[in-house]
């Protein structure tokens, strides 16, 4: 009996070892199946693509998608929206690979952050990253009489720029830092707008692997240990059905409002259409698109990196203009509101950024319109005061009517849908048309015919 108590142990150990195996079998095996979504972010990187990448995440996570990979080629972009992808990224509930790809494209400025900050930095090859200087650094002084031959003014000596340089570094360094990436070639992107090509990048350790295609980079995912929200995943990515995401309509509303150019018309429409229904009250039409107009305008404008100081000149610039063609000061105001117009039409986009500025030929055009709406208005103020005077019962002169019988000397006539005693010396007609010549009290003198 000593010996039977183990034995019905090592029979219940065993028993427990033959139904615990399978599931530990089941959940050792790496998944089978799945998807991978693939997002192309093209051209700059803006609020549309900050929020199509949140989007897409989220939609991801729900669908129970293995992946996201971002097929990058951006020239850079604006640093508000980057910071948001980057977050975005860092927070992802799923790996994020970005790969530059096809080839011939680039992650430069704002794409090399996004590299950075991804769990997998992917490229294809003949593609390149960096010159990740903050912009401001680089914009070109304006020439100055006689400093033909002299060297250009070093910016790192200024102490905003020496701010804005020290944040982008500590920025990139970081980012770095998450993935065990190369922080001394980051700094060196930043500090001296430094580029690699694929092959130097993978060599330098800057980014993971060297892709030609997405198959290619499936299969060299597959294995691979990333970390995800400081803990370790690794990736089964052989067997994962690539799901190209097509942008909805909001993606391409985003990224056509967004367009400075978009926007700035559309507020420019907006202000024209609300002043014009303010001096023809009932038209409804121009206040209802002035109204969408203006909406639409000012939600691409808090998107975008605007002065407010500029949207204020814009606003001074077009009151001033409808002041003079109401109020003639001899072209003081007139010209007082083209200059602040195109002031702050220069000044609206707070960004050194080409792809994020309004184009000069557009506030050429909507200055001359101005100007012209303003002439316009003003001249016909000047031929309304100009002309005579006329009021009372004197406006009926001249005015068509129309003989109610026939008659020669008293008579009656419809005039303006009233019915008045009329007088003529020749014989009038029943629904003859008259012309009013004078007036005798409450009685018109007409004669035959319509007025000239």
């Amino acid at each position: 009996m000593a010996l039977e108590a183990p034995a019905r142990y090592n029979r219940l150990w065993l028993l427990a070892l033959v139904l615990w195996l399978p599931g530990w079998m089941v959940h050792a095996q790496p998944p089978t199946g799945g998807e991978a979504w693939t997002l192309k972010i093209e051209g700059g990187i803006g609020p549309a693509s900050a929020d199509l990448l949140q989007r897409t995440l989220d939609d991801a996570a729900d669908a129970g998608a293995q992946l996201l990979i971002l097929e990058m080629d951006t020239p850079g972009g604006l640093d508000s929206a980057m910071r948001a992808m980057i977050k975005t990224i860092i927070a992802a509930p799923l790996p994020v690979v970005t790969y530059v790809s096809p080839q011939g494209a680039r992650a430069a400025s704002a794409g090399t952050y996004i590299l950075y900050a991804s769990h997998v930095a992917a490229m294809a090859p003949a593609t390149n990253l960096g010159a990740a200087t903050p912009v401001q650094l680089g914009a070109p002084s304006l020439p100055t009489p006689g400093a033909k031959d002299k060297p250009p003014p070093d910016d790192h000596n200024d102490p905003m720029q020496r701010k804005i340089l020290n944040d982008a570094i500590a920025y990139i360094r970081g980012l770095a830092a998450l993935h065990g990436r190369n922080a001394e070639w980051a700094e060196q992107a930043v500090r001296d707008a430094a580029s690699l090509d694929a092959k130097a990048a993978l060599d330098a350790g800057v980014i993971d692997l060297v892709a030609v295609d997405l198959a290619d980079l499936l299969r060299q995912l597959d294995g691979r240990v990333v970390t995800l929200q400081s803990r370790q995943q690794r990736l089964h990515t052989a067997d994962l059905r690539l799901v190209p995401i097509v942008p909805d309509w909001r993606h391409q509303f985003l990224l056509i409002i967004t367009n400075p150019n978009v926007a700035y018309v559309l507020l420019l429409i907006g202000i024209y259409g609300l002043l014009l229904e303010f001096y023809n009250p009932g038209m409804a039409l121009p206040g209802i698109v002035g109204a969408i107009s203006l909406l639409v305008a000012l939600y691409a404008l808090q998107l975008l990196p605007i002065s407010y100081t500029g949207l204020a000149l814009i606003a001074l610039g077009v009151a001033l203009m409808v002041v003079e063609a109401l109020s003639p000061s001899f072209g003081l105001l007139g010209l007082g509101g083209v200059v602040a117009f195109v002031i702050g039409s220069v000044m609206l986009m707070d960004t050194a950024l080409p792809a994020y500025q309004i184009a000069l030929p557009l506030i050429a055009a909507f200055t001359l319109f101005s100007l012209l709406l303003a002439l316009l208005a003003l001249a016909l103020a000047l031929r309304a005061r100009r002309g005579a005077l006329v009021s009372g019962i004197d406006t009926l002169l001249g005015q068509p009517a129309t003989a109610l019988e026939a008659f020669e000397g008293q008579g009656k006539v419809r005039l303006q849908g009233e019915i008045w005693n009329a007088h003529s010396t020749l014989p009038i007609g029943r629904g003859e048309r008259v012309t009013i010549t004078a007036i005798d009290g409450l009685v018109l003198e007409v004669e035959k015919g319509e007025p000239l």
